[in-house]
């Protein structure tokens, strides 16, 4: 579990890494999705396979292919874009919020009423992400696209939790490993459709390192660290997933200073320990 948290975080410094050789983000997203598609099909195609598997139903495909669009391509692309924009480690902070906003959408479309506990998580975290951003409140230019940079991932996050908390009983029919193929797939469609539209064909003609940061970010970053979770989660539950799920923005931050020539102020530093403190605490249920 620890590999996949840091795989999955580690996808905000390959695409950064990718971003200096002047790739941009549709064509990036569109070669990481086009790469990954094979292997979530094989996933899906092994998922599906057994006696005592459900066929879907009208109702199970349409939820499946509006949460691809929002869980996976909209989620995807507001990311890459806002990365843009932000540092690598920032952007993993504000990414780690998602288990909040289901906290937030549980409560305003399912009716579950936040506890006490969940309550101070979300006081905590929104005041650490207020805290990092402290320092970049202006009105000059680069603070305005640092800001507009930091709502786009904020929507990356919006969306997943959109798609946890609307895929939530899916799952439980579908099952998740057949559940993630298909989203992953579907995601595709649109991912290659906006680069036809946006993009020529000479946006392909791309230094040999972007080409090796898209196989990692589609391998490495993608149907690697999906594997490991599913796998994780069987064997060691939701509360230890949480928990070690918090290496990820910690070691995203280091490669982001160590990597990219991040910065770590003691605003930063403050902010992202309260963020990754209210995340563990909404996340983590009493023994």
């Amino acid at each position: 579990m620890a590999v996949a948290a840091i795989a999955f975080s580690g996808k905000a410094v390959i695409i950064k890494l990718a971003y200096r050789y002047g790739v941009d983000a549709v064509t990036l997203l569109a070669l990481r999705m086009v790469f990954s598609a094979p292997f979530f099909a094989l996933l899906g195609w092994w998922a599906a396979r057994g006696k005592d598997i459900q066929p879907l139903s009208m109702r199970d495909r349409g939820m499946i292919v509006g949460l691809g669009l929002v869980g996976y391509y909209l989620a995807s692309y507001f990311d890459f874009l806002g990365l843009q924009y932000i540092p690598a480690g920032l952007g993993r902070l504000i990414m780690f919020l998602y288990p909040t906003l289901v906290v937030l959408l549980s409560a305003i479309f399912l009716g579950k009423r936040p506890t006490r506990r969940g309550v101070a998580a979300l006081a905590i975290t929104y005041a650490g992400i207020a805290l990092v951003l402290s320092q970049q409140l202006g009105v000059a230019p680069e603070h305005r696209m640092f800001l507009f940079g930091a709502l786009l991932v904020f929507s990356s996050s919006m969306c997943y939790a959109v798609y946890l908390v609307a895929g939530s009983q899916l799952v439980k029919r579908v099952g998740s490993l057949r559940f993630t193929a298909y989203t992953m797939i579907i995601s595709t469609l649109p991912a290659v459709v906006q680069f036809a539209l946006l993009e020529s064909p000479a946006a392909l003609d791309l230094p040999a390192q972007v080409w090796g940061y898209v196989a990692v970010l589609a391998f490495g970053c993608t149907v690697f660290p999906v594997l490991l979770v599913a796998e994780s989660l069987k064997r060691i539950g939701a509360n230890h997933f949480a928990l070690i799920g918090a290496l990820g923005p910690v070691t995203t931050v280091l490669a982001d200073f160590g990597l990219l020539g991040g910065a770590l102020g003691a605003a930063q530093i403050a902010g992202g320990a309260l963020v990754i403190l209210g995340v563990l605490l909404v996340s983590l249920k009493r023994s």
